[in-house]
């Protein structure tokens, strides 16, 4: 078990960071609390290391001494709803913040989250902060892509008013009163991936408000690439119909996308390529070049996602197009223009 610093005082905020590996951005993460600019005792850190973390030690190693109060959890169970879960039922201040072990967080998040919640003291009400590339890292056109709302949806929020969808558990605070009051993330059907979003859409039915403070910001230290997402499509797939079945009236956001752009000829190659030097934004060569892209990208990713939704259907006696014995024929025309 890592240090634990004792303070008299309540703390204001809890941040619950949950970590797998990982053991030298975690120490970038931990620095970075290091910085913030709120008072010292403002805040503690619950570092909660998954189940299945290999080395306990190195996590303890990586917290070492720090300048603010300090726990380290194990999940009870594996995954990031058991981390979770685990974290904010330890916390001992009113505002518990979500994080994770490749979010660097900006010297003002605490102060920011504290500020907006003090600004919106109602129980309901929780603020999603700003998730960006860390600075330094080489952002690649498939890495913008991912920004579009494909990893994060921050781009249509306007007012500061995000809905139940955009509150991540990559920057995400809520009270702690309303999680008692919401009840946990299901660690039983959805331990990792989609946890965040079934929690926020049942709390919805408790008059969820998700206000969105773009100056609340963490800087997301994890490079990107159309493989690794290839390689993470079937479990997202898996993430996707489970979260569907709990909630068969929300959309199957990815499926849609992903068995629409099947179904069509599509090439793109070419525009993924240009994306590199033509800005989303340039007069109209921008919008042709990313949304052939955008369609030649998820051409990429179907035949990795759809064959898991598939079988999933397939298992539970349900009809979904394109069908299991389309899987071979997605390997065809990938190549595009």
């Amino acid at each position: 078990m890592a240090r634990t610093d004792a303070h008299a005082e309540r703390p204001e905020l809890t941040v619950v960071l949950s970590t797998l590996g990982n053991y030298e951005v975690l120490g970038r993460v931990l620095d970075g609390y290091g910085r913030q600019t709120v008072a010292p005792g403002t805040f503690e850190m619950l570092v909660v290391s998954d189940r299945a973390e290999p080395d306990p030690a190195a996590v303890d190693a990586t917290i070492g001494d720090r300048p603010y109060p300090v726990r380290r959890l194990t999940g009870h169970v594996p995954g990031l709803s058991g981390n979770r879960n685990t974290g904010w039922a330890e916390a001992n201040a009113p505002i518990v913040l979500f994080t994770d072990n490749d979010t660097i967080p900006v010297q003002r998040l605490v102060s920011e989250h504290l500020a907006w919640h003090a600004r919106h003291p109602a129980e309901e009400v929780a603020v999603s902060g700003r998730v960006r590339w860390a600075r330094g890292m080489k952002v690649t056109p498939f890495m913008k892509w991912l920004e579009l709302g494909i990893q994060f949806d921050f781009r249509g929020i306007r007012r500061g008013q995000a809905s139940w969808a955009q509150l991540y558990g990559a920057n995400g605070s809520i009270k702690r009163s309303f999680l008692e009051r919401v009840g946990g993330y299901d660690e039983e059907r959805l331990p990792y991936l989609y946890e965040d979003l079934d929690w926020a859409y049942r709390a919805r039915e408790h008059g969820l408000r998700v206000m969105f403070n773009r100056r609340a910001v963490v800087d997301h230290l994890k490079p990107a690439s159309i493989e690794n997402f290839q390689n993470r499509a079937p479990q997202l797939a898996a993430a996707e119909w489970q979260f569907c079945q709990i909630h068969p009236e929300v959309e199957p956001w990815f499926h849609v996308r992903f068995a629409d752009v099947w179904s069509r000829e599509v090439g793109g190659r070419k525009a993924a390529r240009a994306a590199r030097f033509v800005p989303q934004r340039a007069p109209w060569l921008g919008p042709l070049v990313w949304e052939r892209a955008n369609l030649y990208w998820l051409k990429q990713i179907a035949p990795y996602f759809l064959p898991e939704w598939d079988r999933l259907a397939t298992g539970a006696g349900r009809s979904l197009q394109p069908s299991a014995s389309a899987v071979g024929e997605r390997n065809t025309g990938l190549a595009g223009s």
